[in-house]
């Protein structure tokens, strides 16, 4: 077996591996991985084929400790857990993508708390209010997503 799964290259799992192979030689085949694992060989290849619908939480927490790749965890809970349209979606790219999104994200911060008090004042929500409180939820999103990606980024550079 080759050092580059050509089938499994755009698989999160397997993606994982291969930059935390840069760091720790052991994890650029998946029969090392494997044993760093504790799974077999064909599970892990399952896992980065995409022929295993859904990971087991357990080996999806092992493979983020071991690659140090929080992104794993929060793709889990994002894409794969049942209730994972409450969790922001992270980005851990590069930091600077991540800076600028926080500065746009965090620019407006004076007027949203001006408004969010404007409409909540009298403790009712009228009809005109209501598209800009959703205004408002859809620039916090942005700031939870912001602030997601900057703590993984930083679980995953800085906690080395």
């Amino acid at each position: 077996m080759g050092n580059n799964p050509s089938k499994a290259a755009d698989n999160i799992f397997c993606r994982c591996r291969k930059e935390a192979a840069k760091k720790n030689p052991k994890l650029n085949s998946r029969e090392g991985a494997a044993e760093l694992l504790g799974l077999s060989v064909s599970s892990l290849a399952d896992y980065e084929l995409g022929n295993t619908k859904v990971v087991p939480v357990d080996k999806v927490a092992l493979m983020a400790e071991l690659y140090s790749a929080p992104e794993l965890c929060n793709y889990y809970c994002k894409q794969v857990c049942p209730i994972g349209e409450y969790v922001p979606t992270a980005d851990v790219n590069n930091i600077e993508r991540i800076t600028l999104r926080a500065l746009l994200a965090f620019q407006n911060v004076e007027q949203l708390q001006a408004d969010l008090l404007e409409i909540s004042a009298d403790g009712k929500i009228d009809e005109n209010e209501k598209e800009q409180l959703r205004g408002i939820i859809k620039q916090l999103n942005e700031v939870a997503n912001v602030a997601q990606s900057l703590k993984l980024w930083s679980q995953k550079y800085l906690d080395e």
